[in-house]
């Protein structure tokens, strides 16, 4: 939620651009890198919300926490900045290093889990395993996690385990990346919308926060700068001059992908509910986005300032589609949509892409986390991001 100020020119002053083809390989990598867990995470969120039992159903989010959202994320935002004025930098990075290393790790377990099932051998020697915590005992037994993974998610952690030790001691822009596009791919998968108008509820409220907090005040921008954490995607924009040890960076907000994001793959369901084996509202909001973030990289490099990227794809991802809606006439049935938790079976499914299976990112509901949708977990997932 924090550090969403849109896409930043890095520490160049504003009369020391860099060179043309390094400040285009630079906006075209952002761009590129916040499409893939949109379009992938949209995907994935249809599998998930097939889930047919209720302990294993993605976050929701309704009307009332879609208006409550911008003030808990003020709060949140204000708080990182004051610890940033008054405390050390550098032990606040090093406590959310740590933090940020454990989930990140699950996380991108989760993100590669259904890909890497495609590398694994028929006869690999895949065992099963439980891991069980309860609190109580006799009748009043009550289960505090209960799940169950085998070694092919062992396998899927001990890599992800590599980028987080790679993050932690070098902090390389990567290894940031690689966290940041997990996150915000599960991100995408498991907030789920309820309909259409909380979605502009959430993106309305968010489009004044960003706006404010950007040209208000400097507190965004504080923030995104001094907080050490994959919660933002960075591209070096002296890549060609320096290589992998670039260190001049223009950077995304996780919250610039997720937010719209969430709102797309809710479109993606809309398509879906609608029987017509189209994705018209789906591939309408993707192209509004790349419209939106790509005015805002065009306007960034204009003014030299760093701009709220959700004052121009906010406007873009709900207006593009509720033009579209206008002209076939589906206003109605867009805005009584409701996401449900299970499509219907003769409902078309994209089952030519990865689904969601179990894997080690589940057990970060034992802090607190919701970056998995797991089918084999029961106990109530908390929240993720």
């Amino acid at each position: 939620r924090e550090g969403r100020a849109g896409p930043q020119p890095g520490g160049r002053s504003p009369g020391a651009a860099a060179p043309g083809a390094a400040l285009l390989l630079a906006a075209g990598s952002l761009v590129l890198m916040a499409l893939l867990p949109i379009f992938f995470g949209a995907l994935r969120s249809v599998s998930c919300a097939k889930s047919k039992n209720s302990s294993e159903m993605p976050e929701t989010i309704t009307s009332r926490d879609a208006a409550r959202f911008p003030i808990v994320a003020s709060c949140t935002l204000l708080g990182l900045y004051l610890f940033f004025k008054i405390f050390s930098q550098e032990y606040i990075n090093l406590l959310l290093s740590m933090y940020f290393f454990v989930l990140g790790i699950l996380a991108l377990s989760h993100t590669i889990s259904p890909m890497m099932n495609r590398f694994f051998p028929a006869n690999f020697p895949n065992k099963q395993y439980q891991l069980l915590f309860t609190q109580g005992s006799g009748e009043s037994k009550e289960e505090i996690v209960n799940y169950e993974f085998d070694t092919k998610d062992l396998v899927c952690l001990a890599l992800s385990s590599v980028v987080g030790v790679w993050y932690l001691l070098r902090k390389h822009w990567i290894a940031n990346n690689l966290f940041g596009l997990a996150f915000s791919l599960n991100g995408v998968e498991l907030l789920h919308l309820n309909n259409v108008s909380t979605g502009c509820i959430l993106l309305g409220g968010l489009f004044i926060y960003d706006v404010f907090w950007v040209f208000g005040t400097n507190v965004m921008v504080t923030v995104a700068k001094s907080f050490e954490a994959p919660i933002k995607l960075v591209f070096p924009q002296d890549l060609l001059e320096k290589g992998l040890d670039a260190d001049n960076f223009a950077m995304l907000g996780l919250g610039d992908i997720v937010i719209p994001g969430i709102f797309i793959a809710l479109l993606l369901r809309f398509d879906i509910s609608l029987k017509k084996n189209t994705h018209t509202y789906f591939y309408t909001s993707f192209v509004a986005y790349i419209f939106g973030l790509g005015l805002t990289i065009f306007i960034m490099h204009i003014f030299k300032h760093a701009q709220p990227a959700l004052l121009y794809l906010v406007p873009a991802c709900i207006g593009f589609p509720l033009l579209v809606a206008l002209a076939k006439g589906e206003v109605t049935e867009m805005f009584s949509y409701e996401s449900s938790a299970e499509i219907l079976p003769h409902t078309p499914r994209l089952t030519h892409f990865p689904t969601v299976s179990g894997s080690p990112a589940s057990l970060a509901d034992s802090m607190q986390q919701k970056l998995s949708c797991p089918r084999r977990r029961r106990q109530q997932s908390p929240s993720a991001m």
